[in-house]
């Protein structure tokens, strides 16, 4: 385990739902002897997932399911998954704040997390207390803290409250003193769950930045879960995908990324023609989002071309006919428009959106055959749903803020 920070093993986690007894005061011993000897619980049933939409036929839910994987030191690590994946419970395996039911964790080095507001402090403590008490329980001593103590109370802006209690500070207060806590404490491994949505932009900015410094500068390891995948990619180097409590993948991070969205089935890229028999001279029969490797996908990174595959219906050709289609953003307003006329013989065409040109967002497609200023033969509205992911523009250090749907081209003098 010389260059791994943590190495977990055949780790799995299940909670029990309803009454935590078995029904009988045997089986009850049988279950607590098993636990005095470090064995696993006799009574545990196999076989059951977190699928949260499905009703289980036992009172067990494996939240986590043979979980295993190492995570080398200084590597930025994106947990991803949907809600109910497991991403929450293996940050508390991980910080041990709950032990699992069957597996081990070996872990080099201290741990610092930020799991939810209220982590890790004492309410009746004032702020300045708090870091003193998180930097003992961290094995740090007072001297090294008070080095500390000014940059982390300038971080989290919060110096005229820093003599008061922490219970009176408001939810983003603190979550912004407890994030500087465990980025500016001596720690090996830093670990932050999605908390940090309850911080505004700015300060979103600044948590991305310093976890990027540490990473990066200071070769600390980050285990970082989001539900935004800009942030995501622009963090980490690798991600571990989490469905229903197993591992989907665990690779570079483009790779999950790529891999969890593709399953998002919310997004219907595609558009095809149903059987009617009042056909028109001009139909859409198909349309195709594809990206390079002519894969169908509803997801782009902003860095890689959309490609627009349209297949025509031409029963009867008309002069100056031709196919007009327009991106509409999230809002449903028109981001831009293009038009190609319809040549004679040829049904398939593609229109190719430049990388680097739509911002992140969600987006979908008006198209419609016509005669310009004379006649619409076939029109669709609000089709083929896609969006893109910012993987590292100049405007992703700005999170959510929206700021337009396309990346202008323009010089500065």
């Amino acid at each position: 385990m010389s260059d791994i920070a943590i190495k977990v093993e055949n780790l799995s986690k299940a909670y029990q739902l309803g009454d935590f007894g078995t029904g009988s005061l045997t089986t009850d011993i049988e279950r607590w002897w098993a636990l005095m000897r470090g064995k696993e619980d006799p009574f545990l049933k196999i076989g059951e997932t977190n699928d949260r939409t499905a009703k289980g036929t036992s009172d067990i839910v494996w939240s986590l399911k043979d979980i295993n994987f190492d995570i080398n030191e200084g590597d930025s690590v994106g947990i991803i998954g949907r809600n109910g994946a497991g991403k929450s419970t293996l940050l508390k395996l991980l910080s041990r704040v709950t032990s699992p039911t069957t597996g081990n964790i070996k872990v080099k080095g201290r741990i610092a997390s930020l799991l939810e507001v209220g982590t890790g402090f004492h309410p009746e403590l004032t702020g300045a207390e708090n870091i003193f008490l998180n930097g003992a329980i961290m094995g740090m001593s007072k001297r090294e803290i008070k080095k500390k103590f000014d940059e982390i109370v300038d971080f989290a802006g919060v110096e005229r409250y820093i003599g008061t209690p922490v219970k009176r500070y408001s939810s983003g207060m603190y979550v912004r003193l407890a994030f500087a806590v465990a980025a500016y404490l001596d720690s090996e491994i830093l670990i932050v769950d999605e908390v940090l949505a309850v911080g505004d932009a700015d300060f979103q900015k600044k948590c991305l930045g310093k976890m990027g410094e540490v990473s990066k500068g200071e070769g600390r390891t980050i285990l970082f879960v989001s539900h935004n995948m800009g942030s995501i990619i622009q963090l980490c180097n690798k991600g571990i995908l989490l469905n229903n409590g197993t591992i989907s993948l665990s690779s570079d991070i483009f790779s999950v990324v790529n891999k969890y969205l593709a399953s998002n089935q919310s997004l219907n890229s595609s558009y095809i023609k149903p059987i009617k028999s009042d056909e028109c001279l001009i139909e859409i029969n198909e349309i195709q989002l594809r990206n390079l490797n002519k894969e169908s996908i509803s997801s782009f990174k902003y860095s890689e071309p959309i490609l627009i595959d349209i297949n025509l219906g031409v029963n009867q050709l008309v002069t100056n006919s031709s196919i007009f289609l327009t991106i509409l953003d999230g809002q449903k307003n028109r981001v831009f428009s293009a038009e190609k006329n319809i040549i004679e013989g040829q049904s398939n065409y593609i229109l190719t959106i430049e990388e680097k040109f739509l911002t992140s967002g969600r987006y979908s497609l008006q198209i419609f055959t016509h005669v310009p200023a004379v006649k619409r033969y076939y029109e669709l509205e609000d089709v083929c749903h896609f969006e893109v992911i910012d993987d590292g523009s100049i405007f992703i250090k700005y999170g959510e803020y929206k700021h337009g749907s396309v990346f202008g081209r323009y010089t500065w003098d």
